[in-house]
């Protein structure tokens, strides 16, 4: 049997599901960053990756353009093949209590959203970003910043809702936001009331 992927499952309860608040609590997240011959997706944190993959369902790569890009796990996560342009990723986990969908996105050229939730470069390759729920800008209460020299900042929405950092050493740079959804999600017969999207975008600087 065909199974939706985590986007296109919750894009049928979505009349239900228009509000949602930004929240601060710490939670673990897949993030995307370069491999030797591809792109590496990861969960767990940054500076503590899991060696266990997460029972996910729905896991999707997927190209600038749209297109599907094959997926291989691996320890802790998956290895999506290289590829021009920003890559995307979207996965679902439901336990007992919640379901979780997780988005990341590697790259910040593309200024278009096209995840549920995703963190959108307000200019290709520019230091200030805006929260996208459902094609709409909206503001996040917070964004988490971390990376890969351990390096950690918190960063607050300006007036117009963007968040800006300056990059300024080489280093993986993950920004991480979380949201709760506000109303009650029924998927294969099951209800949930605790219904959270976890977002990351990543990129390297070099210089």
């Amino acid at each position: 049997m065909q199974h939706d992927s985590p986007s296109g499952l919750l894009r049928r309860y979505l009349p239900v599901l228009a509000l949602f608040a930004a929240t601060a609590a710490h939670a673990e997240y897949f993030w995307i960053d370069t491999d030797v011959d591809g792109k590496r997706i990861q969960f767990g944190e940054l500076a503590k990756p899991q060696n266990t993959p997460l029972t996910v369902q729905g896991a999707l790569a997927t190209a600038a353009d749209g297109k599907a890009v094959a997926l291989n796990a691996v320890d802790g996560g998956y290895k999506a093949a290289q590829i021009g342009g920003d890559l995307r990723f979207t996965a679902s986990h439901a336990n007992d209590k919640a379901l979780v969908i997780y988005h990341a996105r590697f790259g910040r050229q593309d200024t278009m959203a096209s995840s549920d939730l995703e963190l959108v470069p307000t200019t290709p390759g520019g230091n200030s970003f805006r929260l996208f729920w459902k094609g709409n800008a909206v503001s996040a209460s917070q964004v988490n910043v971390v990376t890969s020299e351990g390096w950690l900042q918190v960063l607050r929405p300006a007036v117009d809702g963007t968040v800006s950092f300056d990059p300024s050493f080489p280093a993986l740079y993950v920004l991480e936001v979380s949201a709760k959804v506000n109303g009650t999600v029924t998927v294969d017969g099951r209800k949930y009331e605790d219904v959270r999207h976890t977002a990351t975008l990543s990129f390297r600087v070099d210089r």
